[in-house]
């Protein structure tokens, strides 16, 4: 499981671009940058809708202000699913909107939870990270990713103030 002090594995993650599907690599979105990268088990699911993506748009102007580049939300879902979650919570142009269609990026990063009794397949466990030019320098993880409380907006603000 990846931990603080680590190098984000390399990925290439299909996005939504304003003419179709392009791609994002961890190189292009970490390298000399500071990033918020929180993972959820998947778009549309109650906790993930409801509790805590709402928490990354609505700080999203503290978080800049607070020196983060960019926010970055990824899930194991295609990139159909994360385009219309981005439309529908408004985050499209605030957020990046990663699919790990396969979970692969999710494997990589130690993070996956077999959620298969529940219809869902392998999923992200619900985590939330800062990263420093692809370091982690912090790293929150949810014991039960039924709730957003460890990794949510309030407490990467706290980190980033400290």
């Amino acid at each position: 499981m990846i931990k603080q002090g680590d190098r984000i594995p390399e990925a290439t993650f299909p996005v939504m671009g304003d003419d179709g599907m392009e791609h994002v690599t961890t190189d292009s979105l970490f390298k000399g940058k500071k990033v918020v990268l929180f993972g959820v088990p998947g778009a549309f699911t109650p906790t993930c809708h409801q509790n805590h993506l709402p928490g990354y748009l609505d700080n999203i102007d503290g978080l800049k202000a607070l020196g983060v580049d960019d926010v970055a939300v990824v899930s194991v879902n295609d990139v159909f699913v994360m385009e219309s979650w981005a439309k529908d919570t408004g985050g499209k142009g605030k957020l990046i909107y990663l699919a790990d269609g396969s979970g692969d990026f999710a494997k990589a990063m130690g993070l996956e939870i077999d959620l298969s009794e529940h219809g869902l397949g392998i999923r992200n466990l619900r985590y939330s990270l800062i990263a420093q030019d692809g370091v982690v320098t912090h790293f929150n993880l949810e014991e039960n990713p039924g709730i957003a409380e460890k990794s949510g907006a309030a407490v990467i603000i706290e980190q980033l103030k400290a």
